[in-house]
């Protein structure tokens, strides 16, 4: 028989563990999946992944500049009137044709008529198709490598905001089980404040009573009443903002059946030591936007450097439309361009570049404080909050046993009403004062991982 009863306890405590094991993963994996439904739908998060997909499309494009362009450039014109050159062709030329026909004895040179030649052309079209291609340009070479920092830099900002993101989903989603907790408190203290009226109303009539503890039973019913339609009407705001995080229908159901006190266990682990990522995103992304401001200062120092590309025209162009071997024409030439003297914008630009480059240095030795300053002080939200969860969970427990003491009292007639309602409303505040501090914890610890970079994004 005593075995059986050993067996019977074993089972009883591999259930329990196993009921606990399983909570915890409910508790993991419902938070989780919240977490995995907002890195898709989120609309800000979707913006920061457009604003990435530019980037890459800019990268592109700067590589495409090394490539050769082909355009097709077609021009017409025509025109009348202007400037003439006359060209006394008939002036020069027939009598020297006249004299050798004279001489031969034939028609073989026949007269020329005078000539006029207009400036401007007549029924003109030049159409081709330009070949370009940098040979030699500084410039393309920097807006790559800088194109290609950007790229990178964008990644890092939606890396960033996954990260605020998972910490507004935790406070939206603690801060929704909190007014939920809340509404559960009330409705177990209208319980009892209706119990009270009832016991009055019982002692009313037996002649033990007085209408004065029934009216303020009324009362207090009413009292809690208030209190319980506004916790409600707080768990509606915490659904419709936990939504809007989640990009979802304002009305969809939270799963709140997970065991918040789960993750206590971890605070005297946080609390011992300061484990900081050395990877923080932030740091990355000041560290490409100095990388970014080093190519830009290198692109203006080089100035100078001469600028040489190769083109290649064939096309056709004639006086009136025609097409043939005599219009059909190529060109193939160099483009070099150096700079000479454009007012010192080169120079000051280069310095403007290198101040740009020194203020991104500060500023990334300024966020790296910032980071650590706000790490350590995430640090003392968390360390204040659980000393304050755990004094709360003492006053709770003082707070029933004289809720219980005091009911007693006050059915043997050895407390007054007064003190009974005393003690409902210290059981009632010390109660939710327990659910918000354990929140409070569970905040805290978000917005630690959040400052510790903590939180392994896939």
């Amino acid at each position: 028989m005593l075995t059986l009863l050993i067996f019977k306890y074993r089972f009883c405590v591999l259930l329990l563990l196993a009921t606990t094991v399983a909570s915890v993963a409910t508790a993991q994996e419902v938070l989780k999946a919240y977490v995995d439904t907002a890195f898709k739908n989120n609309i800000v998060l979707q913006q920061k992944n457009v604003s990435l997909e530019k980037a890459q499309y800019a990268l592109k494009t700067a590589k495409s500049l090394f490539l050769p362009t082909v355009a097709f450039q077609g021009a017409y014109q025509t025109a009348d009137g202007g400037r003439n050159i006359p060209l006394p062709l008939g002036d020069l030329m027939n009598p020297v044709y006249s004299t050798l026909n004279q001489i031969t004895g034939g028609n073989n040179f026949p007269m020329l008529e005078n000539q006029t030649i207009n400036f401007l052309p007549k029924n003109f079209h030049d159409a081709k198709l330009r070949t370009t291609v940098p040979i030699i340009n500084t410039d393309i070479i920097y807006n790559k490598r800088i194109a290609q920092q950007q790229l990178v830099l964008k990644e890092y900002e939606v890396q960033i905001y996954k990260r605020d993101l998972v910490k507004e989903i935790k406070a939206a989603y603690y801060n929704y089980l909190s007014a939920l907790a809340a509404v559960d408190i009330y409705k177990s203290g209208l319980q009892l404040a209706k119990e009270g009226l009832r016991v009055n109303e019982k002692l009313l009539e037996n002649g033990k009573g007085l209408l004065a503890y029934v009216l303020r039973s009324q009362s207090e019913v009413e009292n809690v009443n208030a209190s319980l339609l506004d916790a409600e009407q707080k768990v509606n705001n915490a659904r419709l903002y936990f939504n809007f995080l989640l990009n979802r229908d304002p009305n969809d159901m939270i799963l709140s059946d997970a065991n918040d006190k789960t993750d206590l266990a971890k605070v005297e682990g946080l609390l011992a030591g300061l484990n900081m990522s050395s990877e923080r995103e932030e740091l990355k992304a000041l560290g490409q936007v100095e990388g970014i401001n080093k190519n830009v200062q290198k692109m203006n120092s080089q100035f100078a450097v001469p600028k040489l590309g190769a083109f290649l025209d064939v096309g056709t162009q004639s006086e009136g439309f025609h097409f043939n071997s005599n219009t059909r024409y190529y060109m193939v030439g160099l483009q070099l361009e150096v700079p000479i003297f454009s007012g010192n914008r080169n120079n000051n630009k280069q310095k403007e570049s290198s101040l740009d480059l020194k203020n991104a240095q500060l500023n990334s030795n300024l966020v790296a404080q910032q980071l650590s300053l706000s790490a350590k002080v995430s640090q003392n939200n968390l360390r204040s909050a659980y000393q304050t969860y755990q004094s709360s969970q003492k006053q709770f427990e003082a707070a029933s046993t004289y809720l219980r003491l005091i009911y007693r009292g006050y059915l043997a007639g050895a407390n007054s009403f007064v003190e009974t309602i005393d003690a409902r409303n210290q059981y009632t505040s010390s109660k939710i004062l327990v659910n918000i501090n354990l929140y409070k914890v569970l905040t805290a610890m978000a917005n630690m991982e959040r400052e510790t970079a903590s939180y392994v994004i896939q």
